[in-house]
């Protein structure tokens, strides 16, 4: 299984609507909250170059916002 990381902030509905749709799949995530953590934000700049959320990071591949076809390519569902 790939390793699945958001990055997102509170209150964001498409971080919401990302995670919702990862626990419907049954994919397993990390959900790293920048809001909270000042650090967490500063890796997720420096890993992206973007402020923007949600960040998703699909083992090394990038997907900023909620973009369930580009999602359900690199996790291979079909």
């Amino acid at each position: 299984m790939k390793k699945v990381v958001i990055y997102c902030t509170e209150g964001c509905p498409w971080c919401l609507k990302a995670m919702d749709y990862f626990k419907s799949k049954n994919v397993p995530y990390q959900n790293i909250n920048v809001t909270k953590d000042e650090k967490a934000a500063d890796d997720m700049f420096r890993r992206s170059g973007k402020l923007t959320v949600p960040q998703i990071w699909i083992d090394r591949k990038l997907i900023v916002g909620f973009d369930k076809q580009q999602i359900d390519k690199e996790l291979e569902i079909i």
